[in-house]
């Protein structure tokens, strides 16, 4: 049995492909920081479960006889386990590599690509697929509601159909290593990178594509991408598009939307979800799928963790949890939220030094322009500050949202102050979403402060 080795074994990136390794009969191990800090506990436990061997990560679980270690692109050579694997001779390898390796293995692989919206994507298209018999691979970067009663993790699918649907991440480059049948481009905005090198990393794929490439039309530089491929596009309301949908309505727990003249909802808020749900349909239609039969299939979709995942609602007061960390992200959710009434209270946390300068701007302006007055935007410090990262924090963005005209904007540097604040402030009918990615435990924090109200 060959034994690999994974170092950030707790990230939403590589705990897939550590399950679909075990699935495929390697001896699998383990470390992250996390682990060893006796953080995320649950997902640590859900691993070990179906087969993961977690090692501290110190160096020590790498030994002569691992074939390969497999890294998060977050971590260098001074890593414990890097820097022990470069001593022994081992291989090391990026999670982007060895997802490649396994995309190419299947005979019509899907990657899902975009700035916003692709995991939910990549989510929606594997369900179609399997629920209608196609038993399709899946690698994704969020945790199915549908499958939350599976075994380990619920951010992958294993199976022997032709189809392999993957999330193809731009925030590292790493999209332009696949080579898929069908791509899929939901959108190109400011993110982790410039816009220029977006688009020529975006274009490149583009070019990757042996079979058709799927482009949002509402977005202009997606749908301005070229292609040897076909290229089929989709919209809300331009029938300009190869798919449309029209009467986008906010419903009670959900979406309504037409196709022709067929209606269909999705358990799922925000008009943002719809522009998903056509993307899938579209990737699914090129794949021999009716878009009818497509449609309605996702009216059972169950959704993404944290993906403006409803935590609950006590006395009055609903809380949500939410992955947005971009401007585009941000703005989408608060304006889902803006189609029902009440108050929002929002609390964001930037994660990491580099995004709070490169789109804190873009941040401030989305938050003024979309709440109102008596809605309450509230900023934690930045997750990964360090004491080297001096005049960069938070508190500079929530500055910049009162500048642009929202004065109700606080700076709360810790979850005891937002906890604080919340509980002596919220009242019935208030929606409170958390915000930020890199750190697990917000999705706790949403269900304590459910539990406090």
């Amino acid at each position: 049995m060959t034994k690999i080795a994974f170092c950030g074994a707790a990230g939403n990136g590589i705990s897939p492909l550590e399950q679909i390794m075990i699935k495929k009969g390697y001896e699998v191990y383990g470390s992250d920081r996390s682990f060893d800090e006796g953080k995320d506990e649950s997902r640590k436990q859900a691993l070990q479960a179906v087969g993961l061997k977690i090692m501290p990560q110190d160096g020590s679980g790498i030994t002569k006889d691992v074939s390969c270690v497999y890294a998060s692109a977050a971590l260098d050579n001074a890593n414990p386990d890097i820097k022990k694997a470069n001593e022994l001779g081992i291989p090391v390898k990026s999670r982007s590599d060895l997802l490649c390796e396994i995309f190419s293995e299947y005979k019509k692989g899907i990657a899902v690509g975009g700035t916003a919206g692709k995991t939910t994507t990549t989510a929606m298209i594997a369900y179609i697929l399997d629920v209608l018999g196609q038993k399709p691979t899946m690698i994704n970067g969020g945790m199915l509601c549908n499958y939350e009663n599976m075994p380990g993790l619920p951010n992958y699918l294993y199976n022997d159909g032709e189809y392999c649907v993957i999330e193809a991440d731009e925030s590292d480059g790493s999209i332009r290593k696949y080579k898929p049948y069908i791509g899929l481009v939901n959108n190109i905005s400011h993110d982790h990178t410039s816009i220029e090198k977006l688009v020529e990393y975006f274009s490149t794929f583009a070019n990757n594509i042996s079979g058709a490439l799927v482009v949002n039309y509402d977005c202009p530089l997606a749908r301005n991408l070229k292609s040897e491929a076909k290229i089929f596009s989709y919209s809300i309301g331009d029938n300009n598009a190869d798919l449309t949908a029209t009467n986008v309505c906010a419903v009670d727990n959900g979406i309504e939307y037409q196709i022709e003249n067929k209606k269909f909802k999705l358990n799922l808020i925000g008009k943002f979800n719809v522009s998903n749900a056509l993307a899938a349909i579209s990737a699914c239609m090129i794949a021999g799928i009716d878009k009818f039969e497509a449609a309605k299939a996702l009216e059972n979709f169950r959704g993404i963790k944290v993906r403006l995942e409803k935590i609950g609602t006590s006395k009055g007061v609903t809380v949500y949890n939410d992955f947005a960390h971009n401007p585009s992200k941000i703005e989408a959710s608060l304006l889902a939220l803006k189609d029902y009434p009440g108050r929002i209270i929002a609390m964001y946390q930037p994660h990491t030094p580099y995004s709070a300068v490169n789109t804190g701007d873009e941040v401030a302006a989305a938050v003024a322009k979309v709440l109102a007055p008596e809605d309450v935007m509230i900023m934690q410090e930045i997750y990964e500050l360090t004491p080297q990262d001096v005049g960069i924090s938070s508190a500079n963005i929530i500055k910049q949202i009162q500048n642009n005209g929202h004065k109700n904007a606080l700076f709360l540097p810790f979850k005891s102050d937002t906890r604080k604040f919340v509980l002596e402030n919220v009242k019935s009918g208030d929606r409170i979403v958390i915000m930020g990615a890199h750190d697990n435990s917000l999705a706790d924090f949403s269900r304590e402060l459910l539990e406090a109200i």
